[in-house]
């Protein structure tokens, strides 16, 4: 980050902090042996299914009903992969970072995927517990990150760490969400660098590049500045844990580049930290242009 943008940052922060902190029930310490693996197995059966099925039928197997796909617009997974298609060449995806709600009804897993044999980028998919129990994805849509230099598959897979408040239902918490977006909505239409650096946990990660997800402070902040210095956001949707801890959202993103309208979507994971909501995860994913 330049020096000329430090006084607007250090105000973008002060606005973002100031109305992201939400009143929270402290975390119960019941849930405290909750991990995301049953969210890990359930992607590594979507990718095995992926290799002995095809794309098309181990993508509608294991979305939920209202399982997303993001292309120039949101639309139904059932819609995307509604009609038969062949099998085609082998899609490889494997899990690398992980995190779960207390409530152990969502979660998430990113990773690395190689098409036909050759890295291409990273994933993301935002999983349900189903009322049955299984785990379907709600949500699949991936920054183009460069895979060079991630772990293997079957390397062990990074948790994130559980959520430090909840807000005790999914409806208090996705008010408390809104609220919190609005602000960092506000404060991006001016700094949208500063906003998302305020409104980022001390854990979270920022992705839309085609650099490697960052892995340090330095890489994050060089992350932040590949992204227009000023965006507008408008929210489509998204779903909270029971527990209330966890969220995901996701909404339409607009922006001038080189003179030009551009206009794309961002997903986020929100978890309910000791300081209030903050972003876990944040993905800005462009869209083609005609």
């Amino acid at each position: 980050m330049s020096n000329s943008s430090a006084c607007p940052a250090w105000h973008g922060a002060a606005l973002v902090a100031a109305l992201f902190a939400a009143p929270a029930a402290a975390a119960s310490h019941s849930t405290a042996l909750v991990t995301p693996a049953p969210v890990v197995a359930a992607e590594r059966a979507f990718a095995a299914d992926g290799l002995a099925l095809g794309i098309q039928p181990s993508f509608l197997k294991h979305a939920a009903p209202q399982g997303l796909v993001l292309d120039a617009e949101p639309m139904l997974a059932r819609t995307v992969y509604g009609a038969p298609q062949p099998k085609g060449p082998p899609l490889v995806w494997w899990p690398l970072w992980a995190g779960i709600a207390r409530s152990g009804d969502l979660g998430f897993t990113s990773g690395p995927y190689t098409y036909d044999g050759k890295p291409e980028a990273y994933y993301f998919t935002v999983w349900a517990r189903q009322p049955d129990g299984s785990w379907k994805w709600l949500i699949d849509a991936g920054p183009p990150s460069s895979p060079a230099g991630a772990a293997p598959q079957g390397s062990d897979v990074a948790y994130a760490r559980l959520a430090q408040r909840q807000a005790g239902s999914p409806g208090k918490a996705m008010a408390q969400v809104a609220r919190a977006e609005m602000a960092l909505h506000a404060a991006a239409k001016t700094d949208a660098h500063a906003a998302l650096l305020a409104a980022l946990a001390d854990d979270g990660r920022i992705v839309g590049s085609k650099a490697a997800p960052p892995a340090t402070r330095a890489e994050l902040e060089a992350e932040v500045a590949t992204r227009p210095a000023a965006i507008a956001f408008s929210p489509l949707g998204g779903h909270a844990s029971k527990a209330g801890d966890l969220a995901w959202t996701y909404g339409v993103a607009s922006w001038t580049r080189d003179g030009q309208p551009r206009r794309g979507h961002y997903v986020r994971i929100w978890r309910d930290d000791k300081a209030g909501w903050r972003l876990l995860f944040d993905e800005l994913l462009p869209v083609a242009l005609p």
